[in-house]
């Protein structure tokens, strides 16, 4: 295995609740590279992130990250779990939101840096530096409930990036967020996905505003995965074989793409395991 490669899967299933998710998923995702997992609802797209994190057990091939099973070495990922925007009436600041991903796991209010001594004094200027790194500092010191979607994003990526981990896993982070701040996201996620030299594996419904940025693409549906370029995958003859039914992807005036015909994903039922990722 190269030495450059974060995650790995060679032939890998999941099955949750009796049923299985998808089978047979092959793609690498090396150091630098921004991969983004993409389907319908209920296809198992949460899962797969679960899997990497090695909170889900696999059924069928292997997973590797940085060469370990998965959850051998969690201190070298950062993750940004699927959650709500903050409400208007969260009083917490931003660079408190960023100081949580250092030492949430403690109890009790901190201390101030300076009665902390050089490792305090480390902390704090770690903080300064990944709000720098996201491009937060004007509006790092405000309560986070009055900061619009996309700035609490990129504090939230800043808390996720906190400790330099060598691989960010983000699940979902453009829901809610308008076309522009899409793609104001995606952009700075394949920023510091390059400066930094750090994977990404991201989770997202909408192809387009993140196409421009991707390397790889990881496409989910009727229980099994295309992988590769995104010009490999997101082409008519790749998605007709991955849904066993006529699916074309067209481009409208503005150059984004549309995938038509391919079927919507089952209803939601108890057993569902997107339901209660």
């Amino acid at each position: 295995m190269s030495n450059d490669s974060a995650v790995r899967f060679r032939g890998v299933s999941a099955t949750v609740g009796g049923r299985t998710v998808w089978s047979g998923v092959d793609f690498t995702v090396d150091a630098g590279q921004f991969a983004a997992v993409l389907g319908p609802n209920g296809v198992g797209k949460t899962t797969l992130l679960k899997a990497i994190l090695g909170l889900v057990p696999t059924s069928a091939g292997t997973i590797s990250v940085f060469g370990h099973r998965p959850g051998a070495d969690r201190s070298r990922i950062g993750y940004l779990p699927q959650r709500h925007a903050f409400g208007p009436s969260v009083r917490i600041r931003g660079i408190d939101i960023v100081r949580l991903g250092l030492d949430g796991e403690r109890w009790g209010t901190p201390l101030p840096s300076w009665l902390q001594g050089s490792k305090g004094r480390a902390a704090a200027e770690r903080v300064r530096e990944v709000i720098r790194l996201v491009g937060a500092e004007s509006y790092a010191h405000r309560p986070v409930g009055q900061c619009s979607g996309g700035e609490q994003q990129r504090l939230l990526i800043a808390q996720a990036l906190v400790r330099r981990p060598d691989l960010l896993i983000l699940d979902e982070p453009l829901d809610s967020l308008d076309v522009t701040n899409q793609r104001s996201v995606s952009a700075l996620i394949q920023s510091v996905c390059r400066r930094e030299g750090i994977a990404v594996v991201m989770v997202a419904h909408d192809v387009n505003p993140i196409l421009p940025y991707l390397d790889r693409v990881i496409y989910l549906g009727h229980g099994g995965a295309v992988t590769g370029a995104p010009e490999q995958v997101i082409t008519p003859e790749a998605l007709t074989a991955l849904y066993g039914t006529p699916v074309d992807v067209l481009r409208d005036r503005m150059g984004r793409l549309v995938v038509v015909g391919q079927p919507d994903a089952p209803p939601e039922h108890p057993h569902d395991p997107e339901a209660h990722a």
